[in-house]
């Protein structure tokens, strides 16, 4: 794992700054502590940090080929290097080492852009074509590892329609944001149309950046800078094709999940250092411990949070997988004084990002990273095999949507808007009011739709349409089922923009390697390829096929225990000492959100807490953690 940066000049006799390059690589020292290495050429120069897991000795980066026309900076994990260098090297190609980064770079030279399709892993990098004096860049399938980017003079600006276009005349891209504002053309100057998405979703998400001017390459996408001009480009996509019906039996899908899970794991303990596992009380990371503890020789090494309030301790159940294969494990407990680390966390998240569990996630990767320097996870399950409840709440909505979507608006979405926030059950009038991507949001969002415009000031309000743009074309209509339909908007939006930002950013702000065998591919591909019905069956029990094939090898009560979100117990702590930090730092004189959000609804959502009404932590929350971010990041 490490940390990648760029820099490319449209005028070829230009030279790029060594210093700049040096000083966003430098940024990124979290990511990759055990060295760094350097390619510039005249008007392109690129960076990189890094941290060792492969060929400890021979892996440093850039890596070049034969006659050192090509070199390569990477970020992430290609699970087949060894079966692809063998591929290769069949081909005729000769290795100066082991590492997984130059088979990327021999594929390149084979296949050429379309070598990242033949990768199985999690991977951001950039290759240096000396041919054409061109960049190549590529970013996983599932969006694991991060890439921004930032041009100059674009007159353009318009990275969702892909395809070639002028770009200007500087290219600046980094694994995260923080490296490139580095650059002083980069202006911290937020671009308030995507503040409602920040409140709706609590993350940016997509392509977006909180940032004017900065966007993402997105997931299952490629990039190629030339001559100023760039041309993005989907290799891979999120495809739901659930085989209903057909000759299979449910046995039939059980034997390949079984296949290819044993599969995913066996290739993601690949490392030349120690692995371990996160370990929660859920089934997700109770497979992976039980996988990996099967797979191995000796004892794996198990890492655990809790919390000192109980109804979001998990720490008991943790400990029943932990004890069943033996495993060495670590213990740690959040209580609300933690807190303090919270300007630190922001600052290394890039952009204001609402979700609680980055908090506790922090701290589970600082104890990990003091045993080991590679970690598997469970996340994607849930995206994967339809684990979370909204996908059994979105089936009960049948029982109201047989009235029309009107009269369901009038009766039910129009009082839902007049309600105080602070109400019980103005979420769920709400939702039964609306649909599709409104619905949707309304049900995971941390603010509704409607209750972000509300927030919003009025210099920086949007319409409500465009914050359910972004989701729409995931509910146009195609004939998915509804489960099917979430898990789909879930896998493009949720899980990239939510899930995998925070695991990368809280593991790299420690030098850690967080891996998820659940997001391999393979898996995710078995998993949208599976009946509905085998995920989410008739008596609403979630993964089903996944407990059921599971079900010998992790321990009772895991299965049967309801499922317990990963978050932090913020509902007592804002009731508590925290009370009185939000309101100073959200109300007080010095607030810079103030600009955004009108303090009359901030003071509201405080008081209504406070009074016990409703639990509106989460948006204390986030409003919260978008003060950090505008101080960490001076805006």
């Amino acid at each position: 794992m490490c940390g990648i940066t760029g820099i490319c000049m449209t005028d070829s006799s230009a030279a790029v700054s060594e210093s700049l390059l040096r000083e966003m690589t430098d940024t990124l020292t979290h990511r990759g502590p055990d060295g760094e290495g350097y390619l510039i050429r005249g008007n392109i120069g690129l960076g990189h940090r890094r941290l060792s897991i492969i060929d400890l000795e021979g892996g440093d980066q850039p890596i070049y080929n034969e006659d050192g026309k090509i070199g390569i900076v990477f970020n992430g994990e290609i699970y087949n290097y060894v079966e692809l260098m063998a591929d290769l090297k069949s081909r005729g190609h000769t290795f100066q080492t082991s590492s997984d980064t130059e088979v990327i770079l021999h594929a390149y030279e084979e296949f050429g852009e379309a070598c990242a399709e033949k990768l199985r892993g999690m991977f951001a990098f950039a290759i240096y074509d000396g041919h054409d004096q061109s960049v190549f860049l590529a970013r996983d399938r599932l969006g694991i590892k991060p890439l921004f980017y930032w041009t100059q003079n674009d007159r353009s600006h318009n990275a969702r329609s892909h395809g070639d276009r002028s770009q200007g005349d500087r290219l600046i891209f980094a694994s995260e944001l923080k490296a490139v504002v580095c650059d002083k053309g980069v202006k911290r100057e937020v671009d308030t149309r995507v503040l409602g998405e920040y409140l709706t979703y609590g993350y940016i998400p997509g392509d977006r950046c909180i940032l004017k001017g900065v966007e993402k390459l997105p997931q299952g996408h490629t990039m190629r800078w030339r001559d100023g001009r760039v041309t993005i480009r989907r290799y891979w996509d999120v495809e739901m094709e659930c085989q209903e019906g057909g000759t299979r039996t449910d046995a039939d899908y059980e034997a390949e999940l079984d296949e290819v899970l044993q599969d995913a794991v066996r290739l993601h303990l690949r490392s030349d250092v120690p692995v371990g596992v996160m370990l929660s009380g859920g089934v997700d990371s109770a497979i992976m411990v039980a996988l990996a503890s099967l797979a191995l020789d000796k004892p794996v090494k198990t890492f655990s949070v809790g919390f000192a309030e109980g109804d979001l301790n998990e720490l008991s159940v943790a400990r029943l997988s932990a004890e069943r294969y033996g495993t060495e494990h670590h213990e740690i407990t959040v209580k609300d004084h933690d807190i303090g680390v919270l300007p630190d966390v922001v600052w290394h998240l890039d952009e204001p990002f609402a979700d609680p569990s980055s908090l506790p996630t922090f701290y589970v990767c600082r104890e990990a990273a003091k045993h080991v320097k590679v970690c598997l996870t469970g996340d994607g399950a849930d995206e994967a095999f339809a684990g979370y409840s909204r996908y059994r709440e979105a089936l009960s909505y049948r029982y109201t949507d047989w009235a029309p979507a009107g009269v369901r608006k009038v009766l039910c979405g129009s009082v839902s808007a007049v309600m105080p926030q602070a109400m019980w059950g103005k979420g769920l009038l709400g939702r039964v009011g609306s649909d599709g991507a409104r619905r949707y949001l309304d049900s995971v969002g941390v603010f509704s739709v409607a209750d972000a415009m509300r927030t919003l000031s009025g210099d920086v309000r949007e319409s409500d349409r465009a914050m359910t743009a972004f989701l729409d074309p995931y509910f146009g209509g195609d004939g998915r089922d509804i489960v099917s339909t979430l898990q789909y908007a879930d896998q493009k939006t949720y899980l990239p923009d939510d899930i995998l930002v925070k695991a990368d950013r809280m593991s790299m702000q420690n030098s850690l390697e967080t891996r998820p065998p659940f997001l391999d591919h393979k898996v995710i591909e078995f998993a949208n390829r599976c009946p509905a019905g085998l995920k989410l069956d008739g008596d609403g029990v979630s993964k089903a096929i996944l407990k059921r094939v599971l079900a010998d090898r992790i321990p009772r009560e895991v299965i049967e225990r309801k499922k317990t979100g990963f978050g932090l117990p913020t509902k007592h702590w804002f009731r508590g000492g925290m009370e009185g930090m939000a309101r100073d730092m959200l109300l007080s004189p010095s607030s810079r959100s103030s600009v955004y959000f009108k303090r009359s609804v901030v003071e509201g959502i405080i008081d209504g807490h406070q009074r016990g009404m409703r639990d509106l932590s989460r948006k204390i929350w986030s409003l919260l953690v978008f003060e950090h971010w505008c101080r960490a990041y001076k805006v």
